[in-house]
């Protein structure tokens, strides 16, 4: 970027200026300290000098503005900070509530419910492939009781709840629907985040249960109730955070998962639903890995790439349906069973990057992850890290600090290239002779797709179902992996404590290890709310279901109705397996 003085743009830098300055005065700013440990007074944000002209400023823009390349806001953190949010699950639903109420007492803003495998997978702790995985890597939801149970004394109305499950997401979700009745909430007040994205489940983490189209029906259904319903909850959360834990490039955990989230909106858009109301409730999953300043790049693209296809593509005119907005996960693959207390700093490096970035709310991973669930005081110094970022470092006094630098700018432009690039192949394998950059004939693609009625003609839908019915997504991303895993050998690429500084005085650590008890009364319990329920009103409600879901009725009001009356996840699911068949992921060699 130049600063020689021109003339040339300093009216619209001046301009934008002035528009920031206005949506700052008109925005909350929180009652906190913005100067400097020193006491220094810091401005909200910095940007070109008065008088001097800075080539291609419009790519960055002020906070606020399209293309949101520094931030969805003009305040940044100042009128709000980040959500601190932390995943977790394990055991029980009373084992887990526990932890909630520790994590909401210490500073956290808001909950992510980790599930176990066997709910991952639509399964009750019963169910003969569940033997030995109740409770293990996350909480086990087998009914509306275990979701009352796991929110017990946490009011749904006033905390944020992400839930990070996509195959049986609506099911699951009903659950927590009914659990909010039960304590007498209102169900249109109810926000969060609902994972739901079983495009990635297909691409990287291979927790689905159904093909693409039934999955598809049931997020429709799912976008259209929660967008006339609950307004506020977002009921798709587009993950990128398992495509790049699985090996992917930052380039391509950024391409696939906005290929994914285009998808999503021409789902929308397929159902007739209003963009300018349910793009709003679409927000993303990203990861943090540890290549500093490539991470902060990525998240700045993806806000600009995110609001151009919105605006110039599918029709998006309000900056609320353009904006991207998206939760952050510290990088679970970076972490070392070797030398673990080097998690700590692994850590505290991605969190920093992801809030230099301008995430919207951010998880901390524990220090013992890689080895177990994290203990209570692993866990806490993961929150602590959050609150040490937040509280004492400064960078939540001005919005996009690295904003104009050289390095930043550059590698933020590089990798949309590189995500441009990606998607130009992903429109060529559905058959597309456009390229990404065609907005006005995408666009046009679009219109028509609209009217048709039939969404055959999307621009982006038929080439992801493509190459994840071809294997293009898992080889692209295998390849990837590869080439890591090479570097590593090589010693190109280092990681402490692995192949490279050894030595070591550190000793094992105690690590979370979870009862099999758990299971055992996991599985006596469900047994007994089973003998418990009028068995002929769960039977009729899921007849009713499967009725439902031969029309092309909203299927939501069907199933809630089925979990009232404590129809277990597994025989919602198996009515739906039944009627829809069991996916199978092709042979590949």
């Amino acid at each position: 970027m130049s600063d020689t003085p021109s003339t040339s743009n300093h009216a619209d830098i001046e301009a934008g200026r002035q528009r920031w300055q206005q949506r700052y005065d008109a925005s909350r700013v929180r009652d906190a300290d913005f100067t400097t440990l020193s006491g220094a007074e810091v401005a909200p944000v910095y940007g070109p000098a008065e008088g001097r002209h800075y080539a291609g400023f419009e790519q960055i823009g002020w906070p606020g503005e399209f293309p949101f390349t520094r931030g969805l806001h003009a305040t940044g953190y100042r009128g709000r900070a980040w959500t601190v949010r932390q995943f977790a699950g394990f055991g029980n639903a009373a084992q887990t509530n526990e932890r909630y109420r520790m994590i909401l007492e210490q500073g956290g803003g808001g909950l992510s419910v980790a599930f176990d495998m066997p709910t991952l997978m639509g399964r009750d702790s019963d169910d003969p492939q569940a033997l030995g995985e109740v409770g293990h890597c996350g909480v086990a939801i087998d009914t509306a009781a275990d979701m009352e149970a796991l929110f017990d004394s946490i009011v749904l109305e006033d905390v944020t709840t992400s839930m990070t499950i996509s195959g049986p997401a609506v099911p699951v979700f009903c659950m927590y629907l009914v659990a909010a009745e039960r304590q007498g909430a209102d169900i249109g007040k109810l926000n969060g985040t609902l994972q739901t994205d079983i495009f990635k489940e297909y691409i990287a983490q291979k927790e689905w249960i159904f093909g693409p189209e039934p999955h598809l029906r049931l997020i429709g259904d799912l976008m259209e109730y929660c967008a006339r319903d609950i307004p506020a909850y977002k009921p798709l959360s587009v993950s990128g955070y398992h495509i790049r834990e699985a090996g992917s490039t930052a380039a391509q955990e950024l391409a696939f998962t906005l290929a994914d989230g285009f998808g999503y909106v021409e789902l929308g858009l397929s159902r007739g639903l209003d963009i300018e109301k349910f793009a709003p409730g679409l927000s993303f999953f990203f990861d943090a890995h540890l290549d500093f300043f490539e991470e902060i790049a990525k998240f700045r693209a993806a806000r600009r790439i995110w609001a151009r296809w919105l605006r110039d593509v599918y029709g998006a005119k309000t900056e609320k349906a353009q904006g991207l907005r998206f939760h952050t996960q510290t990088a679970g693959v970076s972490l070392t069973a070797q030398q673990p207390y080097n998690n700590v700093v692994r850590t505290a490096v991605e969190a920093l990057s992801a809030v230099l970035g301008g995430t919207n709310s951010l998880h901390t991973n524990a220090l013992d992850e890689t080895l177990a669930l994290p203990t209570e005081q692993a866990a806490e110094i993961a929150l602590r890290t959050q609150l040490v970022l937040m509280e004492e470092t400064g960078v939540a006094n001005v919005a996009d600090p690295l904003g104009g630098s050289w390095y930043v700018e550059a590698l933020t432009d590089k990798i949309e290239a590189e995500a441009y690039a990606i998607f130009d192949k992903i429109l060529e394998i559905g058959g597309s002779k456009l390229r990404s950059g065609d907005t006005g004939a995408l666009a046009e693609q679009v219109r028509a797709s609209i009217g048709d009625n039939q969404g055959g003609g999307w621009p982006m839908t038929p080439g992801i179902l493509r190459g994840i019915e071809d294997g293009w997504f898992m080889s692209e991303i295998a390849e990837a992996a590869f080439q890591y895993q090479t570097a590593l050998e090589k010693q190109e690429k280092l990681v402490v404590g692995v192949n490279c500084h050894t030595s070591t005085v550190s000793g094992e650590l105690e690590i979370l290890r979870v009862s099999h008890e758990v299971e055992v009364e996991q599985v006596r319990e469900l047994v007994d709310r089973r003998a418990a329920r009028d068995q002929h009103a769960v039977g009729a409600a899921l007849a009713t279901m499967v009725d439902v879901s031969r029309t092309d009725a909203n299927m939501i009001p069907a199933m809630l109705e089925a979990v009232r009356v404590e129809a277990t996840l597994g025989e919602i699911c198996d009515a739906l397996r039944a009627e829809w068949g069991e996916y199978r992921e092709p042979a590949r060699f």
